[in-house]
């Protein structure tokens, strides 16, 4: 009976292991063919985007970060060379001749002139912020990854330069009823003064709508916030902390002063646009914000402080007029300084309007038409909650909408950031899409 029962056992048991055998070779050989087609479809995507991953790497390797400029001349050189190796029109206008500096700031404009009295503006930047340490791939060298593409600026936003130039590469062989221009800009991550501002604003460059290839790719966005940074100094009596009595703590009076201004952030955070927010944000429209983003103050531990600094940001709906929040910040400043008896200045270090772009104008259809055309789907209308250089060509009268490849995962500003190459190839499509519509559909 024993015997009987272990040879049912050991059957039952065999039977069980080639089951599990098959079930587990039928999963092996569905991963392996979803891997196959993976670096089957990576393999297609990289073959059709061989001439802007090769910009992309060249832009990437250069450090261009915004405050040393230091990579600016060498950067603005790859991107002439390629004007002039597709026979494009191409010119820099610097912004150290505004400026006065003495820091080379290479705004480069490459035209491709159909002949027409209509011209389509397209603007990106090839400015960046420092990569910080930590990165699993190194900063500055191109890294393909599973449909993506590593590397300082990758996505923010050189790759829209290089989307552009692959467009425009492709578009210089068509007749076209609308002239295209690429502004390749610098100091965006700055403020962007002798930057996209200095080209439209000081040097008059002319278009009658502009692309910003600046923003994420899940909404089409008509807008941006507007900026104010500022500076308050706090003023105190510096004395020795054994007699404090003696002394009067700038660092103190800088909590009182702060505390008294959560009435004004409040009073921000209670504005509202009628642009809705991108998708990932907690509120359903654009908000008002201010941040305290930089205290300093102290020089020792044993030495009372006599001055304080405080930075912050203040985020502006994209329809608020600029005058009137500055107006509106100097009044509640002056009325914390009143109940706290604090002595502090304040001083506006950098402003920027934001705009909104109306949707109903023939533009922006346009484009959301264009979008349609090339991913299949027709994308809602939102603002950016930050700034960008869009701004300065809404001030000189320009329409302007933004569609570019920064997704909100794409880790921009931080940590290995990347670009997806599908939105790199949607992108470029995109440009060339929007060269072959009739004048009447620009302006």
């Amino acid at each position: 009976m024993i015997k009987a029962n272990s040879g049912r056992q050991c059957t039952y048991e065999l039977l069980l292991a080639i089951q599990l055998h098959g079930f587990l070779a039928g999963l092996i050989k569905k991963a392996k063919l979803e891997e196959t087609l993976e670096v089957v479809q990576g393999v297609d995507c990289l073959t059709s985007l061989e001439y802007e991953i090769d910009i992309l790497k060249r832009l990437v390797e250069i450090d261009t970060e915004s405050v040393s400029k230091e990579g600016y001349d060498k950067c603005s050189s790859i991107i002439v060379e390629e004007a002039r190796k597709n026979s494009l029109d191409v010119e820099i206008i610097n912004g150290e001749e505004g400026a006065k500096d003495g820091l080379s700031r290479p705004n480069v404009i490459v035209a491709l002139d159909m002949g027409s009295d209509i011209t389509l503006l397209l603007e990106s930047h090839f400015d960046i912020v420092p990569p910080g340490p930590g990165w699993t791939y190194n900063p500055f060298k191109l890294t393909i990854r599973g449909g993506k593409a590593y590397g300082r600026g990758s996505a923010d936003n050189k790759s829209g330069i290089a989307a552009a130039m692959g467009a425009l590469r492709q578009l210089r062989k068509e007749e076209l009823d609308i002239n295209l221009k690429l502004i390749a800009g610098v100091d965006e991550e700055i403020g962007g003064r002798y930057g996209v501002d200095y080209v439209i604003t000081d040097c008059e460059l002319k278009g009658d709508a502009a692309l910003v290839v600046d923003s994420g790719m899940e909404r089409l966005f008509l807008g941006a916030s507007g900026i104010i940074w500022g500076k308050i100094t706090v003023k105190g009596k510096q004395g020795h902390a054994g007699s404090p009595f003696k002394a009067k703590n700038a660092i103190d009076e800088t909590l009182k002063l702060l505390a008294s201004l959560e009435r004004y952030k409040t009073l921000v955070q209670k504005k509202e646009s009628t642009l809705h927010s991108p998708p990932d944000a907690p509120r359903s429209n654009i908000w008002g914000r201010y941040s305290v983003t930089m205290i300093r103050g102290g020089e020792k531990e044993n030495v009372i402080p006599g001055t304080c600094e405080v930075r912050f940001d203040r985020r502006l709906l994209p329809e608020e007029p600029l005058k009137q929040a500055e107006e509106e910040l100097m009044t509640h400043f002056q009325r914390s300084l009143n109940d706290t008896g604090c002595t502090a200045i304040l001083e506006i270090t950098n402003k920027l309007p934001g705009y909104h772009t109306p949707k109903d104008l023939p533009f922006v259809q346009t484009v959301s038409e264009s979008i349609k055309r090339t991913i299949g789907q027709t994308l809602p209308f939102a603002g950016e909650l930050g700034g960008n250089d869009g701004s300065f060509f809404a001030k000189n009268g320009i329409p302007v909408v933004c569609y570019g490849t920064i997704r909100a995962d794409t880790c921009y500003h931080g940590l290995n950031e990347f670009v997806y190459l599908e939105d790199l190839k949607n992108v470029r499509d995109l440009i060339i899409d929007l060269g072959k519509v009739a004048r009447d559909k620009i302006s």
